[in-house]
């Protein structure tokens, strides 16, 4: 199984799809969640769908009304103008790592698989885990730590692993969890997730992408379009729900210069909808997962 779609049904009623109807499905994967949006829309509907991983180009369907992008969706304004698709009717993102790249050793995303460290979304481009573990120095290494991981002994981390280094570079998952297992604090295996989240973000720059992500769809939604956002830890969704509140992600308005309260979104939910106690009994990678829906103003 490529990747099971979380919190499959609200996803798809939150975009309320119109059958003649133009999509994004910004974070492709195993298609799970395009493949029942396909369902809704008539033969005049279109789904754009993106992922860099081209691991997720075999799992696109045969169908007419599918257009695969492979690029990472902070591209999304220069693909939809590409295709002639400017405007669009609502876009899905699903922030989640998929199950396939977790459970194949040789990407490097989880601890529990041996591998080489590479954890990058895109295998074509970009610096891979190692070489961030091979070339940050002690303070950079301290700050995403902090910031991606919330690891309370960051600086201890740190510290270990630029002088652990001296003696080997790193190349394997086993190389970084000899030394992360002598400073774990609270549990291991949560530790170990929290090092391994902080370098999956710095490798793929989740946080930056985002941002230029949701800033982008002010632009490309129609009025009236919806915007569905599913995310996986309280970083990324803190700042889904101060765009979608505040039009910005410090939690602060943005003003125009006469002074108006620029808000390009409003919510639709005021909490974040989560995974029902029977989908957490099938699928437990739902469990951190937040869904929020916008509508564009």
């Amino acid at each position: 199984m490529y990747h099971i779609p979380v919190l499959l049904h609200e996803c798809i009623e939150a975009l309320q799809l119109k059958a003649d109807g133009i999509y994004v499905d910004a974070t492709f994967g195993g298609g799970g969640h395009s493949k029942e949006m396909l369902k809704l829309l008539g033969k005049n509907g279109k789904l754009i769908v993106f992922d860099q991983d081209p691991d997720a180009a075999k799992n696109v369907p045969d169908d007419d009304r599918i257009i695969f992008v492979a690029a990472n969706f902070r591209h999304l304004k220069r693909f939809l103008k590409l295709h002639q698709c400017a405007q669009v009717d609502g876009i899905l993102a699903d922030l989640g790592v998929s199950s396939y790249q977790f459970d194949t050793g040789e990407r490097g995303f989880s601890y529990r698989f041996e591998g080489p460290l590479d954890m990058r979304m895109n295998v074509k481009e970009g610096v891979t885990a190692a070489d961030i573990l091979n070339t940050y120095d002690e303070k950079a290494l301290q700050q995403l730590l902090s910031e991606y991981g919330e690891v309370t002994n960051s600086k201890t981390l740190a510290i270990a692993l630029v002088e652990a280094r001296s003696r080997k570079k790193y190349e394997t998952i086993n190389d970084l969890l000899a030394i992360v297992e002598m400073h774990v604090k609270g549990n291991k295996y949560s530790y170990y997730g929290q090092v391994f989240q902080a370098l999956r973000i710095e490798v793929n720059e989740e946080l930056i992408v985002l941002k230029e992500f949701l800033y982008q769809c002010a632009d490309v939604i129609k009025p009236g379009g919806i915007l569905a956002v599913l995310t996986f830890h309280s970083l990324e969704e803190r700042l889904v729900k101060n765009y979608m509140k505040k039009g910005s992600f410090d939690g602060e308005h943005v003003k125009d210069d006469f002074g108006k309260i620029y808000l390009p979104f409003k919510p639709v939910n005021k909490k974040p909808i989560e995974a029902s106690v029977e989908e957490l009994e099938v699928n437990s990678r739902s469990r951190s997962a937040k869904l929020r829906i916008a509508v564009h103003t």
